[in-house]
């Protein structure tokens, strides 16, 4: 393509980029029915694998959310007692972290 070319001039130009394009597509070698029909069964065996693979991780992703269930049933809620005894401690902790602070000075 120069400078001055026409209309027409690119026009003929692309349609022989599209001949050649239409001879080299036409020119290939024709399917091997053999080679295909290998193709198409590993795809095939690839799918199938990819398939039981994702039906695995699913299962095993319920089994995990079925024993967190479970897990988290048999973790009873602390009892009042409990609960008073860890909220004494924490007290027992800051004032203990008080006194050290203060003797520092």
């Amino acid at each position: 393509m120069t400078y001055k070319s026409t209309f027409q001039d690119r026009a003929g130009q692309a349609a022989q980029a599209k001949q050649k394009a239409l001879e080299q597509y036409k020119s290939r070698p024709p399917v091997d029915e053999k080679l295909a029909a290998e193709r198409a069964a590993a795809g095939q065996r690839r799918e199938e694998a990819k398939a039981e693979k994702a039906a695995t991780k699913k299962a095993e992703a319920e089994a995990k959310a079925a024993d967190d269930a479970v897990k988290a049933a048999a973790a009873a809620p602390p009892t009042e007692a409990e609960r008073k005894a860890a909220r004494d401690a924490r007290y027992a902790a800051r004032k203990s972290a008080k006194k050290e602070r203060r003797r520092g000075y």
